[in-house]
């Protein structure tokens, strides 16, 4: 078999690492050796982050209801309970646009919620 010698695979490989790095800061974006671990570290960075999105959202939406619901006069815990009482179905994204956008809508759910825990 004859040998190769022009490395098209190899200067392909590269190529393609340092496409993906382009913006990067330093040698980090024009070196190969440093581009190919920053762009590792990155995806796998963004591998997590995406997970943890989720949770982050999840946090946001029960701070702007638990804002929301002392106004009313109930704790976020109280409304969470007097919700699963009174068998509403219905998630946090939801709730937490109601707290912000529709405050009459959410006044009569922690309503339903309050009369719950009452009983």
């Amino acid at each position: 078999m004859a040998r190769a010698i022009d490395g098209s695979k190899r200067k392909n490989h590269r190529k393609k690492i340092l496409k993906q790095t382009k913006g990067y800061w330093g040698r980090r974006h024009s070196n190969f050796k440093t581009a190919k671990d920053a762009l590792t570290k990155s995806l796998a960075y963004a591998y997590r982050d995406r997970k943890d999105r989720k949770g982050d959202f999840r946090r946001l939406w029960i701070i702007r209801i638990n804002a929301a619901c002392r106004e009313q006069g109930v704790s976020y815990s109280r409304l969470i309970a007097g919700l699963d009482k009174a068998d509403v179905i219905i998630d946090r994204k939801a709730l937490a646009w109601l707290a912000t956008e529709d405050t009459a809508a959410f006044k009569a759910v922690v309503d339903k919620a309050k009369s719950a825990l009452a009983n």
